[in-house]
């Protein structure tokens, strides 16, 4: 009887446990979720550094950059948009 209340000792601490880790993961912010690549675009209109899904793309129609290429941004082919376990993101070569 004493070994049985021991083991579901032990099982309610184990569940307790995963359900404190489980808890502790930080949620993915909706205007990253993605599916697949195509689902991922530059986060903002010029010198991008960072990934957005299609739905919370920004509005570049009126927007003018510079040529400047520059540092860890996606300027001039230094990176690319991809979709990484569910989540856009920027990548940089």
């Amino acid at each position: 009887m004493k070994k049985i209340l021991n083991m579901r000792i032990r099982l309610l601490v184990l569940m307790l446990m995963g359900l404190f880790a489980a808890s502790c993961a930080a949620p993915m912010p909706a205007n990253k979720a993605c599916q697949t690549d195509l689902d991922c675009v530059p986060a903002q209109c010029c010198h991008a550094a960072d990934a957005v899904n299609l739905e919370n793309a920004p509005d570049c129609r009126s927007t003018i950059c510079t040529m400047e290429c520059a540092p860890n941004t996606l300027d001039c082919g230094q990176g690319s948009v991809a979709c990484v376990d569910g989540t856009c993101r920027a990548s940089f070569n």
